[in-house]
């Protein structure tokens, strides 16, 4: 999995709200059915946070909970609506009519 990949999948992780790490890592469980390793997880999170399209909250104990910043809902909706061009196209292609 690429960076930008790993990056995608954390901000459509915390679409839904605030998580912390291994909360983040099992709701990308739930949606493609493998976790990221720490290294993709936390690289992600520390490059996310310094494009400002996700801030920490403050947190209990190690867990750091983090949220996306209005920044960061307008970026994953871009990422998210090329990708589903992408994929209609590549459907299209193959033959198959997309969802």
């Amino acid at each position: 999995m690429q960076a930008n990949d790993a990056q995608t999948l954390v901000l459509c992780a915390l679409a839904d709200g605030p998580l912390h790490g291994y909360a983040i890592n099992t709701a990308i469980e739930e949606l493609t059915g493998e976790r990221l390793g720490p290294g993709s997880l936390y690289g992600a999170l520390t490059r996310l946070e310094s494009k400002q399209l996700i801030e920490p909250l403050d947190g209990q104990g190690r867990q750091r909970p983090v949220r996306l910043t209005p920044q960061g809902r307008e970026v994953l909706e871009r990422e998210l609506r090329t990708m589903a061009r992408v994929a209609d196209a590549g459907l299209r292609r193959l033959g198959v009519n997309p969802a």
